[in-house]
């Protein structure tokens, strides 16, 4: 009996997962291959068993409590920790296998992960890989990600990180601008100056240089706004005005000659890169696996020193 009541727990917890992350009975009914009694059976068996309601239901709609927002995360990490000790004892850590999901910035995954991507499904031909490339912070637990690339310091979080470079911001333009408009020399300057805004990495118009603990602060008022990183560089390429990009992603541009550094000795510290995951005390193979692709193309490449 206990065994069995080990597996009706389980059951009932995969149950409230598919509720909870589709805040709908009949759409985790139709992902677990139930009927909508079955799952409704279940989330009461479950609430009853713990004495506690997870789910907050009206005739239109289905959120989770507090207590069901914290019983989803544990949840998911039993639930995930179980297909790990699967994989592991079934030998699936010698070939990996699976669908692996990754998330990283735009410009950064293009550049720099999606050549590691490329690299492990040509070496591992059991994996799947799906890859999201959003200039937004990517939930790794609830959005279901094995691998996420972070630029900037981390909060405090139960997430495994490995440091594997850095980059700074940056301000650039072109050289045409530069000789139109002239060098600036303190940060006070840029008022004088047009100035692109990316949303992606300056979502607001106060902008800090200097040292954290004594910076120079600058209200912008930006002559161009846009959406995309990518933008801003083909504006300040374009001659237009100076913009403030992370440093990786105007490499090219700064080599070639098409931009030009301004205000260097203003630059506020390098932000460190991070390589996320799920820590588990089985190592998954197909994580594992890309994980050092990755860490190891990072750490070596020039751009990110």
């Amino acid at each position: 009996m206990a065994g069995n009541g080990r597996v009706d727990q389980l059951h009932l917890m995969k149950v409230f997962v598919g509720v909870g992350e589709d805040e709908s009975f009949a759409a985790a009914a139709r992902r677990l291959d139930l009927s909508p009694a079955a799952v409704t059976r279940a989330i009461a068996a479950l609430e009853e068993q713990l004495g506690v309601k997870l789910l907050a239901r009206t005739t239109r709609s289905v959120r989770l409590t507090e207590a069901g927002r914290r019983y989803l995360d544990d949840s998911r990490h039993i639930l995930a920790s179980i297909v790990e000790a699967n994989e592991a004892v079934a030998g699936a850590n010698a070939t990996p296998k699976g669908n692996l999901a990754v998330t990283a910035p735009v410009l950064f995954g293009k550049a720099f992960v999606m050549p590691c991507v490329v690299r492990y499904l040509k070496d591992y031909p059991d994996v799947d890989v799906s890859a999201y490339f959003l200039d937004r912070v990517v939930n790794v637990v609830e959005e279901g990600m094995d691998v996420a690339v972070r630029i900037g310091h981390l909060p405090d979080s139960g997430m495994r990180a490995i440091r594997v470079g850095q980059s700074r911001r940056v301000l650039c333009a072109s050289p045409d601008y530069l000789a139109r408009r002239g060098v600036p020399e303190h940060p006070a300057d840029l008022l004088q100056h047009t100035i692109i805004a990316a949303s992606g990495i300056s979502p607001r118009v106060d902008w800090k240089f200097g040292a954290s603990d004594d910076p120079t602060m600058v209200h912008m008022k930006p002559r161009l706004m846009v959406t995309s990183n990518d933008a801003a560089i083909a504006a300040a390429v374009s001659g237009l005005g100076i913009a403030r990009l992370l440093s990786y992603q105007v490499a090219d541009e700064i080599a070639e000659g098409r931009l030009m550094i301004v205000l260097p000795d203003y630059e506020e510290a390098p932000w460190p890169i991070h390589v996320l995951h799920r820590e588990s005390k089985f190592g998954s193979a197909k994580v594992r696996n890309f994980i050092d692709v990755l860490t190891h193309y990072l750490r070596s490449h020039p751009h990110l020193q």
